[in-house]
């Protein structure tokens, strides 16, 4: 149980600062969502009288061209602050109260990454420079805003000569960070924390392993401290990518099936699903053998994830914050669906006096690997 959970708001252009108390007390819902493979979004309801300055700050901010307000949301369990949110207002949207004489007004903002989608940086060159340097470069430039650059080489580190090739940058530097890391089996997203006002940009494989997190228990009476927990098992869409490399000496073209088994995706389910149909890898006819199998293998790992879960749970009865792209342990479901799982997403929804949350588990197979799943 946890012994008290507090949420500290702090607004402000590039360093925020902790709102006065009138602001805390016209806030009433708060809505974070975090998930594998998607931007992070934020979204607070605020309950505020007509004459309240507040609103004309927001609306002004929110409506900024490029957005100049930033938002950090640090939530206290047990003593310990975890940042929660670290982004910009994208939108707002008032509407009528339950009285005359007040307004709901809902702010919706994203992470950091917002801020890299917004001017359109294509023609840049970067001679001589590998994926891993020009990722580097480009997280150099938002420094300011706290963010210190995480990336881990790629397995083929593929360094451009500039009398053959010399890569641009291409639209703006959110998609074309994204765009080098699916070119190599990638993934990148922000990691607020470890401090308000920092941020980690991870730019590397999805991992997969890892210490899991306290188990999710159902059905076991005392020890159950979940609201509600689903499972589903869906076969149909396993598929089994195969690549196409071409051998430079003779130009034959070699297919190779990729299994979605590998170190940093090990089998969390000891029957994994079995593939319906092959599935060619397109676009890969300028990719050097290692990294055709980079992308194969990430595009195996998606579609292994047969089996998903679904549940809610009160953080106060859990004992901690439900982190999203870790692992987690389930017990009680039976001998099919307890074990291990990758959490995907996890939904914060806060209110005085509530703390839930809403996740999503994966995992590619059925019956745990483990034969005793950490509590």
């Amino acid at each position: 149980m946890l012994k008290g959970v507090y949420l500290t708001l702090m607004v402000g252009p590039t360093v925020p600062t902790p709102v006065p108390q009138v602001v805390l007390d016209a806030l009433t819902d708060v809505t974070v969502t975090i998930a594998s493979g998607k931007t992070s979004g934020f979204q607070l309801t605020f309950t505020l009288s007509n004459r309240s300055p507040l609103q004309t700050i927001f609306l002004l901010s929110g409506g900024s061209p490029i957005p100049v307000l930033r938002v950090i949301l640090v939530v206290t369990a047990n003593g310990t602050p975890e940042v929660l949110m670290d982004g910009v207002v994208t939108n707002h949207e008032i509407k009528p109260g339950k009285d005359a004489q007040h307004s709901i007004l809902t702010i919706t903002g994203e992470d950091l990454t917002r801020v890299m989608d917004y001017l359109n940086a294509s023609g840049i060159p970067y001679p001589a420079t590998p994926a891993e340097g020009r990722v580097a470069l480009i997280l150099a430039k938002y420094a300011v805003l706290g963010i210190v650059p995480q990336i881990v080489p790629s397995v083929f580190l593929d360094v451009p000569i500039p009398s053959d090739r010399i890569p641009t940058h291409r639209s703006t530097d959110l998609k074309y960070i994204q765009y080098l890391a699916n070119k190599v089996g990638y993934v990148f997203y922000l990691i607020p924390g470890p401090k308000p006002g920092e941020s980690t940009a991870y730019w590397g494989p999805e991992i997969k392993v890892g210490t899991p997190q306290p188990a999710l228990n159902i059905d076991m009476d005392i020890h159950t401290n979940v609201d509600s927990l689903s499972f589903n098992f869906d076969n149909s869409k396993r598929e089994l990518p195969v690549i196409n490399i071409l051998e430079k000496t003779t130009k034959f073209p070699i297919s190779i099936p990729v299994p979605s088994i590998t170190p940093l995706n090990p089998p969390l389910g000891l029957i994994p699903p079995i593939p319906k149909t092959l599935k060619p890898i397109r676009g890969l006819a300028k990719y050097s053998p290692v990294q055709a199998i980079a992308v194969g293998l990430a595009k195996a790992a998606q579609s292994a994830e047969a089996v998903s879960a679904f549940g809610s749970l009160d953080v106060t009865r859990y004992g901690q914050i439900l982190k999203a792209r870790q692992l987690v342990g389930v017990r009680g479901a039976g001998l099919a669906f307890d074990g291990l799982y990758y959490v995907k997403s996890v939904t914060h929804r806060i209110k005085r006096g509530e703390y839930k949350q809403d996740f999503t588990l994966s995992r590619n197979g059925l019956v745990s690997t483990l034969p005793k799943i950490p509590v």
